[in-house]
């Protein structure tokens, strides 16, 4: 059936227009399949009038801003909510008693794609953006002069799921980055991608999980939860751990890897172990498409990596700055710090002068302080909530120099000013983005990338 043929005429409430251009595509894909469309979001006009501005020239779409109510989810055919919609929301419980539909994005993607195709799914608390992308480069170019094409979806930035069924068709490959709110809708709609990749597991959104890991790993397990006999299931050595612990069944083929399944002889451009690891995974879906290694090694050497994620951009005055804005908990930054470490010396001298801080999420930072106590030249704090939980223990670090300041432009500021020649300025926040300064991790990541490029040459460091 077609995407024409199945929303023609169906009422569709859409939960959440959002600020990060995936409802914006989605309006506009459902409208033009002929879907009877209200729109509803707890953020006002004001907050969402860019989005609205796009969606102007759209006619007859109802908007509810600034509010839900029960009424939009009683009487629709279906309702699409967005990731981070708790599913235990009135609104949701409503629609169930109604015997309503439920569904997300990227899983109503994955039940309505055309038969032959093949779904690539990647999570894991950090690591899945670069796995992702890893895994399209490599099977981009092993497609490279068939019809057969590779598309990407999830979780990436400004891209809907569900309109990539105009363009799909038998035989080719999705693969899909999917965080613990997007794999909610797989779990509903009881699917698994038949190709799954699990790269890491460690606390990370307890705000919205309150505290309860297991509620958080349910979440995150449904990206295999629902696989078939003959599926593939891709995980890390810390995984196959976790899984053991929780009693996880083990099924169809499951394969282990780590940094080392990437030979040695090949030759990484983005530094770190983390991202060796990162490069197995994504060996590891290659091989299980008996896509030849030679072709893997060759995308795989060209990858510079991804944006926010230890992404160098320049050096400024000796000083080499470093863009790891997509470090949401600390254990992102503990890995971009031995990563950089490795690069001063072998880690012998302190280089590095760190630039962190945002919104608490309530996760244990106490890995993090050592880390930092050991790494770091200098740490240079942005004023915020999950900042001042924290910033007593940074103080109290031996030989550290400390600062902290309001906004990012003063951030940078102050961490050039206390830079040597050969330094390393590394923008790792371990905080997430929402508060004052920032709208999302997204915004957070390029008004960094703006101030860096926006700075001169002739820009003073210490010395």
């Amino acid at each position: 059936m077609s995407p024409n043929e199945y929303f023609k005429g169906r009422k569709i409430t859409l939960m959440g227009l959002g600020l990060l251009g995936r409802g914006i595509e989605l309006v506009r894909f459902l409208h033009e399949c002929g879907a009877e469309l209200l729109v509803t979001d707890l953020k006002s006009a004001e907050e969402l009038k860019d989005a609205l501005v796009q969606l102007s020239d759209l006619e007859g779409i109802a908007y509810v801003l600034g509010e839900h109510r029960l009424s939009d989810f009683s009487c629709c055919d279906m309702v699409i909510k967005a990731a981070g919609v708790p599913l235990d929301s009135d609104y949701i419980e409503e629609a169930r008693r109604k015997k309503i539909p439920i569904n997300m994005d990227a899983s109503l993607f994955a039940e309505l794609v055309p038969e032959g195709v093949k779904i690539i799914g990647i999570t894991g608390t950090k690591g899945k953006t670069t796995v992702t992308y890893l895994v399209h480069s490599i099977i981009q170019n092993s497609l490279v002069g068939r019809d057969t094409k590779v598309f990407l979806g999830g979780n990436v930035r400004g891209v809907a799921t569900l309109p990539l069924l105009k363009d799909v068709r038998e035989g080719d490959v999705v693969v899909l980055e999917l965080d613990s709110w997007q794999l909610q809708g797989f779990d509903e709609a009881k699917i698994s991608p038949q190709i799954s990749v699990f790269t890491n597991f460690f606390p990370d959104h307890q705000n919205y999980y309150k505290g309860d890991m297991d509620a958080y790993w349910h979440d995150k397990a449904s990206i295999f939860r629902w696989q078939k006999e003959g599926d593939t299931l891709i995980i890390s050595p810390s995984i196959a751990i976790e899984m053991e612990k929780r009693v996880v069944k083990s099924f169809g083929w499951t394969s282990i890897v780590s940094k080392d399944s990437v030979p040695s002889e090949w030759t990484l451009m983005m530094p770190g172990e983390h991202n060796r690891e990162n490069a197995s995974m994504a060996l590891g879906v290659a091989r299980a498409l008996n896509i030849p290694d030679a072709i893997s090694r060759e995308a795989l050497e060209k990858f510079k990596g991804v944006s926010g994620r230890l992404e160098y951009l320049r050096t400024i005055g000796g000083v080499d700055i470093y863009n790891d804005g997509n470090a949401t908990v600390p254990e992102a930054t503990i890995v971009a710090l031995r990563a950089l470490s490795d690069k001063t010396s072998h880690g012998k001298d302190r280089r590095i002068i760190l630039m962190m801080g945002g919104t608490d999420k309530g996760l244990d930072m106490g890995a993090l302080i050592r880390e930092i106590g050991e790494k770091c030249k200098a740490v240079v704090l942005l004023k915020e909530s999950g900042s001042d939980r924290i910033k007593e223990n940074l103080r109290a670090l031996p030989e550290i120099l400390f600062r902290e300041e309001d906004g990012l432009e003063n951030t940078l500021k102050t961490a050039l000013s206390l830079a040597d020649t050969e330094d390393i300025l590394l923008f790792s926040p371990a905080f997430s983005s929402f508060g004052k300064w920032f709208k999302n991790e997204y915004d957070r990541n390029d008004q960094f990338v703006a101030l860096v490029n926006g700075l001169g040459d002739e820009v003073k460091c210490k010395r």
